[in-house]
């Protein structure tokens, strides 16, 4: 039996929450220490199931692990067991993260070979690795599928080759496993239509301390020039930009004040934007993020008066991780909003919940929701719900603080596979929230 949140809502918050490290660039940072027999120190970890399970997968593959903290690890890849890699057991355990995928290009670029369990993860939808695996062709690795153990091998006769490849969408975690892969291949790779995610700047720069050679960061066009070996270094997670979009909803959602600490609001991109967009007053003081407690906020129109369309788009746009909590925080705001995720096809389909619990929402297809914000006319009442994915999860969390009466959210290991104690954080501002 997995356990459930039990939330009594509409507790007004106060007080000051810091944002775990990010999870999406922790899983890419980590895979990297494969990269090189030197140690490497990477801080500021989110304690959180993806990648505490990552941490132990490479622990099994004979990396040395030191956990001086919870947040803070050595990594230190010297003795790699390779025939582990093609285990049973490896299989087994890889299949049930999502991360697991971004080992393949570390592997190939130091070892010449590499194994890719099909991916598990939440339900939000296909997540193609095609991106992934053409990229590694490209550079010149042949790939066997598997079928009887859904299972890519992937080899190289001779090492990889630089090559100009242009990316048919800019996945985040495909442009990641390439660049990892072209760091060490002979000559020059040039990727065009890059991811350009915080995340992935990171990863550029930490491998630029390691001793790649990368130009571009930043930018949709990466040019790596190869490199013979990579060093160790140290390495820091950025603040979870996704933890932090959810701490705004939250704070406005519940009418409170919450000061969001060490935001690093130069990464934020236009995350801050689109939550003002829904009427949301914040400060920016430093590098922390002052929400005053807010009885109303009132959707922006379009310029033209039509209503507001917030819809995902590749970074510098709007990540699609924020649009589960952008929908629910419209729903007590004054307005109308439509809610277009283009990115992904099923993300929407938690909207049922909220309409149980008495928001105004009009699913018009996969992709399109339109809110008609109740502008606290009144509450939303407590339900019994399932979360089927991590950001979901969040949201209907974020409802249920700000419902009248008891909620129950079953299936919580989505919302722990991203989030890091968030029951602990949430009663410390005051939220009634336990684990059952």
């Amino acid at each position: 039996m997995s356990s459930a949140f039990e939330v009594r809502g509409g507790n007004r918050l106060k007080g000051e929450i810091i944002p775990q490290g990010a999870k999406n660039e922790a899983l890419q940072i980590i895979s990297a220490v494969m990269l090189t027999p030197e140690k490497v120190t990477i801080t500021n970890i989110p304690d959180i199931v993806d990648v505490n399970l990552l941490i132990e997968l490479l622990g099994d593959a004979g990396v040395k692990i030191n956990r001086i903290s919870r947040d803070t690890c050595e990594f230190q890849a010297d003795n790699v067991d390779l025939k582990y890699l093609e285990s049973p057991e490896f299989k087994k355990k890889s299949g049930r993260l999502r991360g697991s995928v971004m080992i393949a290009g570390p592997l190939l670029a130091r070892f010449g070979r590499a194994f890719i369990p099909k991916p598990g993860g939440d339900k939000i939808g296909r997540r193609r690795l095609d991106t992934h695996i053409i990229g590694f062709e490209k550079l010149g690795a042949r790939f066997v599928y598997d079928a009887d153990d859904n299972y890519f091998r992937l080899e190289t006769a001779g090492g990889l080759k630089g090559t100009y490849m242009l990316l048919d969408e800019p996945s985040v975690t495909g442009t990641a496993n390439i660049v990892m892969a072209a760091v060490m291949a002979e000559g020059t790779t040039t990727i065009y239509n890059a991811a350009c995610e915080p995340y992935l700047q990171q990863l550029c720069k930490m491998l630029n301390r390691m001793g790649a050679r990368i130009s571009g960061v930043g930018s949709n066009l990466l040019t790596i020039e190869g490199v013979t070996q990579l060093g160790g270094c140290e390495h820091s997670m950025l603040p979870d930009m996704i933890e932090i979009g959810s701490f705004i909803g939250l704070a406005a959602m519940t009418q409170s004040e919450i000061t969001i600490k060490n935001a690093g609001i130069e990464h934020l991109g236009i995350i801050p934007e689109k939550f003002r967009q829904l009427g949301i007053q914040m400060e920016v003081r430093g590098n922390d993020i002052y929400i005053p407690s807010q009885d109303s906020y009132e959707i922006q129109t379009f310029l033209d008066g039509s209503i507001l369309t917030i819809s995902d788009h590749p970074w510098p746009g709007f990540t699609p991780d924020l649009l589960s909590i952008v929908l629910v925080v419209a729903t007590q705001a004054k307005g109308s909003v439509m809610i277009h995720q283009k990115m992904f096809e099923s993300r929407l389909f938690f909207v049922d919940k909220l309409i149980d619990m008495g928001a105004q929402i009009v699913l018009c297809d996969p992709h399109r929701a339109v809110v008609i914000g109740l502008g606290r006319q009144h509450p939303l009442r407590g339900i019994t719900m399932s979360s089927p994915d991590i950001r979901a999860g969040v949201s209907l969390l974020i409802a249920a603080l700000s419902a009248e009466g008891k909620s129950t959210i079953q299936n919580i290991d989505q919302i722990d596979r991203g989030y890091q104690y968030i029951d602990e954080r949430l009663r410390k501002l005051g939220a009634d929230i336990k684990r059952v």
